[in-house]
């Protein structure tokens, strides 16, 4: 017979599905294990652990589980109103058995009657109670031989009446004489009748990230990512804490339409967890940990200067008792154990009292710094134009030193404080503008331009709206036309009239220094508060006299930044969009607009970004050259970048131009940001363009990973364009496998969204695709009509990039197909744009197009050329297509010994891409020229035919100089060899540790046991 089960304690709901607790399954093994045991020998086990962390959760799960083990489960929970009443806890455990103890010897059974009958029986003496435990242990034994082992579980031990806790330690004590477990649990740090038993105790863990989110997303599956990222981390683990918090959310906080707060206020039962110990506190530390709280830094020294000098140290010390805060002399910072306690702070005080702390802050950092301004924005009661024309400021230096969602956070807050409509409508234009371009937040631009346009109807023509808008059109809708029409339009009409110059401040801001915050809110000061230690004779004027202080004087709008502001950033962002339309139409006609009003703007870019894009991204194949050197700086640099758009716009212009490989690892920092909620559409982009370079270095098994993850997102998030280019990357890499079928698929679905739209990239996208496809099954006569449905011979045009990756697949189709004037023509117009000077990979690939072009004859010298291009290796793919087809043109010059080597090595680079359909015809070429191919056995590393085993001593030495990063040109004069010496060695070397490039022998080579060589049979070593 079992105890009903008592009602859930705090944190004991973390269930995801029926009955399964999330992230504990170390202790739910660790528990099986306790009652494994104790079925045998009875055992006696403490679970500790902060308040919600989920004991109760644990306890709840144990009982169940000894249930299922055939244990009779006995509950007792502990509780603070009967914690006076002597046997109260242990008579839980008597009632259900009533009828063993009648059955019990007369002298014990009139003691347990007894014990049941009295509720307010007095603490006895030792003896007495000792007597009472060797019954209730003589009671248990006759329960566990009659009905199988018995399970005492026990919650809040700490709540335990005195007589009852010290029958049950005793009874803890002595479990081992019968098959009885007692599994109990208490906060750490409590004090109990338990605590000095001895009984093995098991510290129960916050959760970890992962399973915080699993819990979050399985309870609440429609909060928004980003917001769900920021209850994870304020919870720190705590299952009640992840459960509780989203409750103090609104529908549109919950969605992520609306701002959070800085700290998130606490709901009952977590007030009940966290706000007893803070209200225990003097009033003094309490101030303090306020201002630790409204200063977030943890710097004692702030704290220190807003007290005026007082013993900070001395006024912590009954917080540090308390566990509330960690504080570190030798940093001189402060740490909150568990950030919901700055919530139970912030709960337990008053506006007044943070808006006095905010005050004697602000005082403390210099004029127009950040810090100030937030200060300064959260002391405020009503609107105030200086302030909100400070955070203006504020936001976008937030935005370039990488906080994208604070910068956003930091707009809203400054229209909040705006006292004027256009101010407010500007301020939400513009953090529209920005959520739609840079944070993901393209289901929010209609909400943010709606409040735009109701505060300020005239200006729902500005700039920074017109972004917004056309961003939305075009990312989610794929509406180019109209939102090239509505943009430039708001383009010209910023340049013809003074609108969306200056600051918020300029155009809203009315006199200044009345209606200010001090006049609004500040009333007498109090004694013995912060205010008196914090605000010395500063006491008269403004809000923005208090806060300035003797580091300078007069009004915070004196310290604003210089000309460039708000509005250039709003002006890139503007034409940096109109670059996205132009780019994805493919039409010379919008790229004549954008240069025109480009020029007409006279914009000049004090880093040149935007002229570097226009032309390494814009037009690469005749514009790139002017500026690679712009770009190369731009991307030497990114290790220091923290701005995220001028990570992914570098990158981008580098894509074209074979500039990716540097860009990876500040690429990959922008995907972290976007995971742990930061810039969301920056992070996608990142995403398609470390797929990208995937797919050139040969990386293909990362290629799936990362489109994958990025369209989710733009599942997510609604961005429809956005998604374009992570489909395009899955079926190019579907048609160079032979996955036909997905290729077919993908590419139709391209053409589908894109013709309607009149998006030629789309249209380029398709048939790179399908021609790719049609070029690996051997089908030229398809690949030629594929390529001719966007590509003029003789042309290469300056309105569609995506031309720059699609001329040797031309030449190919053309040749094979006869039409050698057209392929000729083709690679003259390559030549003529001076894309061999772009980059090795292009001079390589312009070699192989002319070569493939030429008829009647074996070009040796382009094709070697092309072969020999140094780290030709980086671009596995291609380096095998041409090698390819320079052993085709040999076999069929009846070169083949020559030949054979071009096509085993082209052969076993195909197979270890898992490029089907190319080491299909590699292999028949190579049957066709006398050596017989054999077929992979799945599962094995796929070879070329006939490639010897071992390393020889020199391809090794080789090999090992460059995974360290050497060039070839490094690596020859550091051996004494010729370039093209050591790119052979590694051509050899490549297939024979089943790698692809450069980027794969680090990890092939870690770890290699020494080889004998075929020539030596000596062990080769390092060199």
């Amino acid at each position: 017979m079992s105890s009903p089960k008592p009602p859930a304690a705090e944190g004991g709901e973390h269930l995801s599905g029926p009955g399964r607790l999330v992230g504990r399954s170390a202790e739910l093994a660790l528990l099986d294990m306790f009652f494994g045991s104790a079925a045998v020998r009875g055992r006696a086990l403490m679970l500790t652990g902060e308040a919600g962390v989920g004991k109760s959760a644990l306890l709840d799960a144990a009982a169940r589980r000894a249930q299922d083990k055939a244990f009779q489960v006995l509950r007792v929970t502990g509780s603070q109103v009967e914690a006076g009443v002597g046997f109260a806890a242990l008579d839980q455990i008597l009632r259900p058995l009533t009828a063993e103890i009648a059955e019990l010897a007369p002298w014990q059974a009139r003691t347990l009657r007894t014990l049941r009958a009295v509720r307010g029986v007095p603490d006895g003496r030792q003896a007495e109670l000792l007597a009472v435990a060797g019954s209730v242990q003589v009671l248990l034994s006759r329960k566990a031989a009659r009905g199988g082992p018995v399970a005492i579980v026990i919650d809040d031990v700490a709540w335990l009446d005195r007589p009852s806790a010290v029958v049950l330690g005793t009874v803890a004590r002595c479990t081992h004489g019968a098959p009885v477990a007692l599994l109990a649990a208490c906060r750490t740090g409590d004090e109990s009748f338990l605590s000095g038993t001895g009984i093995p105790a098991h510290e129960v863990r916050p959760l970890d990230e992962t399973a915080a989110h699993e819990l979050v997303a399985g309870r609440f599956p429609a909060m928004a990512p980003r917001v769900r990222q920021r209850l994870v981390a304020e919870a720190a683990g705590n299952p009640l804490a992840l459960l509780e918090l989203p409750a103090t959310l609104d529908e549109a906080q919950r969605q992520e339409r609306g701002p959070l707060p800085a700290v998130l206020p606490l709901p009952e039962r977590l007030k009940k967890v966290f706000a007893v110990r803070v209200e225990a506190l003097p009033e003094p530390t309490r101030e303090l940990l306020l201002l630790a709280v409204l200063d977030g830094s943890g710097g004692l020294h702030i704290l220190e200067r807003a007290l005026g000098g007082g013993d900070v140290l001395a006024e912590l010390g009954p917080a540090e008792q308390a566990g509330l805060v960690r504080v570190d002399t030798a940093t001189g910072r402060l740490a909150f154990r568990h950030p919901l306690t700055r919530s139970a702070v912030m709960e337990l005080s008053t506006a007044a009292e943070r808006r006095r702390g905010h005050l004697a802050l602000a005082r403390e950092f210099p004029a127009g710094s950040e810090h100030r301004a937030r200060h300064l924005a959260d002391a405020a009661v009503g609107p105030d134009d200086e302030v909100a024309a400070l955070l203006h400021e504020v936001a976008y230096r937030t935005l370039r030193r990488g906080d994208a969602v604070g910068a956003v956070g930091t707009l809203l807050r400054a229209a909040d404080l705006s006292g004027t409509g256009p101010a407010r409508g500007r301020l939400l234009a513009e953090a529209a503008c920005l959520g739609a371009n840079v944070t993901g937040d393209l289901r929010n631009v209609h909400a943010l331009l709606g409040s735009a346009r109701l505060a300020d109807p005239a200006g729902s023509g500005s700039l920074a709206a017109a972004t917004a808008a056309a961003s939305r059109l075009v990312n989610g809708e794929g509406d180019v036309d109209t939102a090239h029409r509505l943009l430039t339009g708001a383009i010209r009409d910023q340049a013809a009239g003074p609108r969306g110059t200056g600051t918020i401040h300029d155009q809203a801001a009315g006199p200044r220094g009345t209606g200010t915050i001090h006049d609004q809110a500040a009333g007498p000061r109090g004694t013995g508060t912060i205010h008196d230690q914090a605000a010395g004779p500063r006491g008269t004027g403004t809000i923005h006299d208090h806060a300035t202080g003797p580091r300078g004087t007069g009004a915070i709008h004196d310290h604003a930044p210089g000309p460039r502001g708000a509005g250039a950033d709003i002006l890139d962002e503007a034409l940096l969009t109109l670059l996205v339309m132009c780019f994805h139409s493919g039409r010379p006609e919008l790229w004549k607009v954008f240069d025109a009003e480009v020029a007409k703007a006279q914009v000049r870019s004090p880093d040149d970004l935007l002229c570097v894009l226009r032309s390494a991204f814009g037009d690469p194949a005749h514009a790139a050259p002017a500026v690679l050197e712009l770009l190369d700086g731009l991307v030497t640099e990114l290790h220091r970048e923290t701005d995220p758009r001028r990570i992914v716009r570098t990158a981008v212009a580098a894509a074209y131009v074979d500039r990716l490989p540097g860009c990876r690892s500040a690429l990959r920092r922008v995907v972290d940001d976007g995971r742990n909620g930061g810039a969301v559409t920056l992070a996608i982009e990142a995403l398609f363009l470390l797929a990208n370079d995937a797919y050139l270095s040969g990386q293909w098994g990362d290629l799936p990973k990362l489109t994958e993850e990025g369209l989710r997102w733009c599942a997510r998030y609604d961005y429809r364009l956005t998604a374009q280019p992570g489909r395009f990357l899955r079926g190019l890499l579907a048609a160079a496998q032979g996955d036909t079928a997905t290729a077919r698929r993908t590419a139709d679905r391209l053409v589908a969204w894109g013709n309607p739209r009149g998006l030629g990239l789309l249209r380029a996208y398709a048939a790179h695709i399908r021609a790719l496809s049609a070029l690996g099954e051997a089908d030229f006569e398809s690949a030629y009509r594929h390529l001719r449905s966007v590509i003029t011979p003789g042309e290469i045009p300056a309105h569609l990039p995506h031309a720059l990756w699609l001329f040797l697949d031309f030449a190919e189709a053309a040749a094979r197909t006869g039409r050698h004037g057209e392929a000729a023509a083709h690679v003259a117009a390559v030549r003529g744009t001076g894309i061999p000077a772009v980059s090795p990979r292009l001079a390589m690939m312009t070699d192989a197009a002319e070569a493939v072009a030429t008829p009647d004859a074996v070009d040796h010298e382009l094709f070697r050329r092309a072969v020999d291009t140094p780290d030709a290796e980086r671009w596995p793919f291609e380096w095998a297509r041409i090698r390819l087809a320079y052993g085709e043109r040999l076999r069929r010059a009846r070169a083949g010994a020559e030949a054979r080597g071009h096509l085993d090595a082209a052969l076993g680079t195909f197979r270890r891409l898992g490029a089907g359909p190319w080491s299909a015809r590699a292999a028949n070429e190579l049957r066709a020229s006398g050596i017989p191919v054999g077929v992979p056995a799945a599962g094995t590393a796929a070879s070329g035919a006939g490639r010897p085993a071992p390393l020889t001593p020199q391809e090794l030495q080789v090999a090992r100089l460059a995974a360290t990063g050497l060039t070839n040109k490094q690596i020859a004069a550091r051996l004494f060899l010729s370039p093209r010496t050591v790119a052979g060695h590694l051509s050899n070397a490549f297939p024979k540790l089943n790698v692809t490039s450069r980027a794969g022998l680090r990890d092939a080579l870690t770890g290699l046991a020494p080889e004998r060589t075929a020539s030596t049979g000596r062990e080769v070593n390092q060199p």
